[in-house]
Formats: C-alpha cells, sequence, structure tokens
C-alpha cells in the first residue's frame, strides 16, 4: 500500500510541470529577488487615456478608438479588456503587437437608461509592467425632454 502511495505521489509531482518553453516565453518576469529589473519587455503607450464625447442624447451610441504603440523590446500581448459596466464593451486585439507596431482598442457605449455625467472605465490586462491600465471615456447624457426644453 505504501508503494503505491509513494508512485502516486511521484507521479502527480512530475505529472504537474509540463509547460513548455513558449509559454514562458510570452510572460517574463519582472523583477528578481535582489531588486533588479527585466528590461527587455514590451510596453504599450497609449496616445491618450482619457476621452470626453461632450454632450450626448440618451440612448446614443457613441465610440471611440484608444490607439496605442509598443514601445517596448518583446511582443505585447492583451489578455483582456473589460468596461466597468455592461454599456462599455471595449473590442482589442487578439494577436500579439510587435515591438514598433500600433493598435487600437475601440469602446462602444451605449447611452440608453442613462442620464447626467458619467465616466466609464476599460480595465487593460497585458503582459508589460505594470500588467494593467485604465483608460476612460467621460459625457454628459441629456435626455430627449431636457434636450427639447432647452432648444425652446
Amino acid at each position: 500500500m505504501k508503494k503505491i502511495i509513494f508512485a502516486l505521489s511521484l507521479f502527480a509531482l512530475f505529472s504537474c510541470n509540463n509547460s513548455s518553453e513558449k509559454d514562458t516565453d510570452l510572460v517574463s518576469n519582472t523583477a528578481s529577488a535582489n531588486g533588479n529589473t527585466n528590461e527587455n519587455l514590451p510596453e504599450i503607450t497609449f496616445e491618450e487615456d482619457e476621452y470626453d464625447f461632450g454632450k450626448i442624447t440618451q440612448g446614443e451610441k457613441v465610440s471611440h478608438a484608444f490607439k496605442f504603440k509598443n514601445t517596448g523590446k518583446k511582443a505585447l500581448i492583451i489578455a483582456s479588456a473589460n468596461g466597468s459596466c455592461g454599456c462599455t464593451v471595449p473590442e482589442f486585439p487578439k494577436e500579439p503587437i510587435q515591438p514598433g507596431e500600433e493598435g487600437k482598442i475601440s469602446v462602444l457605449f451605449n447611452s440608453e437608461g442613462k442620464k447626467g455625467y458619467q465616466e466609464k472605465t476599460v480595465t487593460v490586462v497585458t503582459n508589460c509592467e505594470p500588467a494593467t491600465r485604465v483608460v476612460r471615456i467621460k459625457t454628459e447624457i441629456i435626455v430627449a425632454e431636457a434636450a427639447y426644453e432647452a432648444a425652446y
């Protein structure tokens, strides 16, 4: 019985380490225990990290593309981009962005059921340091009745 338990323990120990070298190339350890950092990382540089749509009418769907460039030394991988609510939907490149290449994260905002000043965020998770970046959209939503009254 002890031999069987020992054999199963060895099997479990060695079967858990099945990672390939390709997987480790995608993620770099940015800092070691002695404080040295890895300078060969990707770097996402946004042209802007905030966009203001100004005043829009309730029910409008508006979008904006946040353009960025990989200013680092390795391929940039965007793991995810998540809006702060269901009304904010981002689309992002699924393929790696090579050093020097550009890309965009398109954000669609649906103002249905919203009113007044709104600020929403998109959290972007990458293989950069730091791993998360946040871009923001802002707008003031005018309810159709209020827009009509303001015009007359």
